[in-house]
């Protein structure tokens, strides 16, 4: 491909390439997360009228999980190898392992929105952010934050995280990413896209907690 991890050359070879031989955006997206932003992608089940891509009767999150049949894209495939490999599961939604290149911090959406515009005003350094058709933000934030929320938080003087409606995740977890479907509700989409100078130099989760708290408490009282 000839391409670099986060090089500006690489986004424009990847999509003109991409362009040229008649790839699917599903998985121009999927080669974007692998070959630019150094993201592991995992695919993910489809829910379609009430039953899940997987197969199993009873499933508890119908398209809303990895497949466990496929196998992981790796970090750095380029887009010949993407392409292989979703051959082999097509119409896959594209999932993101969490807790390896980034931690997620999520909170509910209409907070998620005010924190973020909050955030840029205030000049601080922001990842990656999604929103979620159950009405979810996830803040895409230095690996480690789930583990030390809890204490973050009663550093900065919030004892009860669960009260605030705000949660790390971290590793053993996945989020879909857009534009995938999440669980037959609709599209994740992007509030604040991965770009050169955010998606592989993530905040870490203190620089930013202190706002996601103080918007996720005043919204619920």
């Amino acid at each position: 491909m000839g391409f670099t991890i986060g090089s500006s050359r690489g986004i424009r070879d990847l999509r003109s390439t991409s362009r040229r031989r008649g790839r699917s955006s599903e998985c121009t997206a999927v080669a974007e997360f692998t070959g630019l932003w150094g993201w592991d992608v995992v695919p993910g089940a489809r829910a379609a009228a009430d039953a899940c891509s997987c197969g199993r009767s009873g499933c508890r999150a119908p398209g809303a999980h990895p497949l466990d049949f496929a196998p992981e894209i790796p970090a750095g495939a380029t887009l010949d190898e993407v392409t292989d490999a979703w051959g082999e599961v097509p119409g896959a939604a594209v999932m993101l392992p969490v807790g390896r290149a980034f931690d997620v911090i999520e909170l509910a959406e209409p907070a998620g929105r005010r924190a973020l515009v909050r955030l840029e005003r205030m000049g601080l350094p922001l990842g990656p952010v999604t929103a979620t058709p159950e009405g979810r933000t996830h803040f895409f934030v230095a690996p480690g934050a789930a583990a030390d929320l809890k204490a973050l938080l009663y550093r900065m003087g919030w004892d009860d995280p669960s009260s605030l409606d705000l949660r790390g995740l971290g590793p053993g977890t996945h989020i879909t990413a857009p534009p995938s479907d999440r669980g037959g509700r609709g599209p994740v989409r992007w509030l604040r896209p991965p770009a050169l100078d955010s998606a592989t130099k993530l905040p870490a989760a203190r620089l930013l907690l202190g706002t996601l708290a103080y918007v996720a408490h005043r919204s619920r009282a």
